[in-house]
């Protein structure tokens, strides 16, 4: 989506009383309002319906980088990792050079999304196929699977690497049934 498209869509939702918006040191952020609130089980219920019956590979045919990586920011789950500052870098090597490295920065319970260096130390990098990093995310592949194969690494701190299943929550519609032909 572009970002024109984005703001238009954001808008839209903010004058339906979708979401509500506050500017923060960090630039606009958004949350859902009491009628957005209301609306999480029918949008969660189209989404399962999609995992179960869109096919997979379809899905994994027009990809966004941005997308993939503000999902992995918003479910990720700070608890399992090291107290002290960690730096996750992903890197997809196919993109364009002004799309391919993200870093997830992980401080005192908060995740912080960057597409330029934020220049900390990296403590883990995975890197490889954007496809086989929104497979893994989908549920649609493995971690493991997608490594031994050769389509994505992960290098960094030993402990870290060992915890990725229980800090890179998965989509929250990985673990749904699917039918798809």
């Amino acid at each position: 989506m572009s970002p024109s498209l984005l703001s238009k869509r954001l808008k839209e939702l903010q004058t339906a009383g979708v979401i509500a918006s506050a500017v923060t040191s960090r630039g606009t952020e958004y949350r859902l309002t009491e009628a957005g609130e209301d609306l999480r089980p029918v949008v969660m219920c189209v989404g399962f319906w999609g995992q179960k019956w869109v096919e997979s590979q379809l899905s994994l045919k027009n990809l966004d980088p941005s997308l993939l990586m503000w999902d992995i920011r918003r479910h990720l789950d700070p608890k399992p990792l090291p107290l002290r500052r960690c730096t996750i870098q992903f890197l997809y090597p196919a993109l364009p050079v002004s799309r391919q490295s993200w870093w997830l920065v992980v401080d005192k319970g908060t995740v912080d999304l960057c597409l330029v260096d934020p220049g900390f130390e990296v403590d883990l990098v995975i890197a490889g196929a954007l496809r086989s990093m929104t497979a893994v995310w989908m549920g649609v592949a493995d971690m493991e699977t997608e490594s031994a194969a050769g389509r994505l690494s992960v290098d960094g701190d030993p402990d870290i690497a060992r915890a990725i299943r229980a800090w890179l929550a998965l989509s929250p519609f990985a673990g749904g049934e699917r039918r798809a032909a």
